[in-house]
C-alpha cells in the first residue's frame, strides 16, 4: 500500500499521534509500546482493574516506564469518526462484581458514566482466534469446538500427509511451544516419507 512513502503517499495506516489500545494482555502491551516508540501518546483501555491485567508484570512495568497511560475499569462503547477518520472513543466506567467463568471478577458497566477519550487511532487487542480462511477451505480437515485444527501426538491432521502446529492447533501460546510442535511434526514427516513407523508407535518400539 506504499506505506513506505508516507507522508508523500497517503498511506491508509499512518502512525497515530494519540493511540488507544483496547486490551490488557501481552499483545496489547506490545502494540502500545510500539506505538509509543513511533511517537504517539498512548492509552491502554482495559475493562478490569490492575490486579486482573492478564499481561506479565514485567510487560506492564516496562509499558509504564515508557510513559504509557492506563485507563482501567473502562470499556469502549463506540469509536467516534469524522470525515472518515477516527477522532475519539466513547467509553463507560466499570465496576467489578462476582467472579465469572474465568475466575476473575466480572466487569459491570456503571450507568451514566460515559465519557470520551480523544484519539486518532484505535488498536483492538482483546483476544485471538483461528483464521477460517484455511480451515474453512480444506476439505476433510477436522477442527475442535474453538475452530482450531485437531492433530494427533505427532501433529498429523485428519488430512493425509498434512501436519499442523503452533497457535492454529493450541490457540495463542509461545514461540517455543510452536517450535516444539514443528520438531515433532518434522520427525513424523521424515518417518512418513521414508516409509518408517511413526514416532512413539508400537511398531517403532518393536523395531528398537
Amino acid at each position: 500500500m506504499k506505506g513506505y512513502l508516507f507522508p508523500e503517499y497517503d498511506s491508509p495506516l499512518p502512525p497515530g499521534k494519540r493511540v488507544c489500545v483496547v486490551g490488557g494482555g501481552n499483545v496489547a502491551m506490545d502494540a502500545a509500546r510500539t506505538a509509543r516508540r513511533l511517537g504517539a501518546e498512548v492509552t491502554i483501555v482495559y475493562r478490569r482493574g490492575r490486579e486482573e491485567l492478564p499481561a506479565r508484570a514485567e510487560e506492564i512495568h516496562h509499558a509504564e516506564e515508557e510513559g504509557i497511560h492506563f485507563q482501567l475499569l473502562t470499556n469502549p462503547v463506540r469509536i467516534i469518526g469524522k470525515n472518515g477518520k477516527v477522532v475519539g472513543m466513547e467509553c463507560i466506567k466499570m465496576k467489578l462484581g462476582e467472579p465469572d467463568a474465568s475466575g476473575r471478577r466480572r466487569p459491570i458497566p456503571i450507568e451514566g458514566s460515559n465519557f470520551e477519550i480523544e484519539c486518532d487511532q484505535v488498536i483492538i487487542s482483546i483476544g485471538s482466534g483461528a483464521n477460517p480462511l484455511l480451515t474453512g477451505t480444506m476439505k476433510g480437515l477436522k477442527l475442535n469446538k474453538w475452530g482450531y485444527i485437531e492433530v494427533d501426538e505427532n501433529n498429523r491432521t485428519s488430512v493425509p500427509m498434512v501436519w499442523a502446529g503452533g497457535d492454529i492447533v493450541t490457540g495463542a501460546a509461545t514461540v517455543i511451544k510452536a517450535m516444539g510442535a514443528g520438531r515433532i511434526a518434522a520427525r513424523s514427516m521424515h518417518a512418513a516419507l521414508m516409509g518408517l513407523p511413526q514416532p512413539g508407535s508400537d511398531e517403532e518400539s518393536s523395531d528398537k
